[in-house]
């Protein structure tokens, strides 16, 4: 039986995307190459075995997890061995705050590219919380600028959804699509050879990031993260971040509530409110003379 090929069309019957087929397959001719034996009699005992080789490799546990899942689509919807997951557990993930940029960084970085094609390109990744593929994907018929909104088709997990448009790219936006004769039809930002590659967006961002001597790691998502938070930050509710990122769920929107700067943060200490309920003072501390280490320490 020829594994490959009979998971290559089960995926594309199922409408999944390049980029989830190429990691299945990863994982699972990684997982042949471990396992010498008939995949007919593949069991379990073999499942957890390249799982634990991958564990002891110090790999993450979305690594792990992302194996998991794709011999587990294997082995239910290829092999027909849909009982043998029963008792495998999925590994806990550490879940870490991802990169956001300060609202006066996200200028600085906007202010330093010197072409006007890649400004735009960057203007509109954090002003309507783009992925990189949605930008590279629109088409002048997917915008509606009188009424500044725009929509990304086939997005992540191929679905619809609405964008908003800056008010002040309108004008920006539609001076470039009549400058470069873009048809109803035209992709909004190729490269003079075709489709533009993400790759050549996250090395302009870099480079800007670099230029405007951000010291943060500075990539694409990191933008459509701000967004996000700056959102949050002016009041708006998970909701409303929720269906413009177009995450399935709250939970997914929730970690930019965390993310927002401190000094959006109005809850108090109960024990400020102690000391005065008993009659103490709070001290204050008012050295001004902080040496740059105190300093980070007191902020921490």
């Amino acid at each position: 039986m020829d594994v490959i090929e009979s998971f290559k069309k089960e995926a594309l019957r199922r409408r999944y995307s390049h980029k989830t087929i190429k990691t299945y397959l990863f994982c699972i001719r990684n997982f042949l190459k471990f396992c010498h034996k008939d995949p007919k009699k593949f069991t379990k005992h073999d499942v957890k075995s390249f799982l634990d080789e991958i564990a002891k490799k110090g790999k993450s546990g979305s690594t792990i997890n992302v194996n998991l899942q794709a011999l587990k689509f294997m082995m239910e919807y290829i092999l027909n061995k849909r009982k043998y997951f029963y008792n495998i557990k999925y590994s806990k993930v550490t879940r870490r705050f991802p990169t956001t940029l300060e609202k006066e960084e996200v200028i600085k970085i906007i202010n330093v590219i010197e072409n006007n094609k890649h400004k735009l390109m960057i203007k509109m990744i954090y002003s309507a919380g783009l992925r990189v593929s949605e930008l590279l994907n629109l088409k002048v018929c997917d915008l509606d600028l009188n009424n500044n909104f725009g929509y990304v088709r086939n997005g992540k997990g191929r679905k619809d959804r609405l964008f908003i448009i800056a008010d002040s790219l309108k004008k920006e936006l539609f001076g470039y699509i009549i400058e470069n004769n873009l048809g109803n039809e035209s992709f909004i930002f190729n490269s003079y050879n075709g489709k533009m590659s993400p790759r050549t967006v996250q090395e302009i961002l870099k480079k800007s990031a670099r230029k405007a001597r951000i010291s943060k790691k500075v990539h694409p998502h990191a933008l459509r993260h701000s967004f996000s938070t700056h959102l949050i930050e002016n009041g708006y509710s998970i909701s409303d971040v929720q269906s413009l990122l177009g995450h399935k769920s709250p939970e997914t929107t929730m970690v930019y509530v965390h993310m927002t700067s401190p000094k959006f943060l109005t809850v108090k200490s109960p024990y400020d409110d102690l000391l005065l309920e008993n009659g103490c003072e709070k001290v204050e501390c008012e050295d001004k003379n902080l040496d740059k280490n105190e300093e980070l320490c007191m902020k921490i």
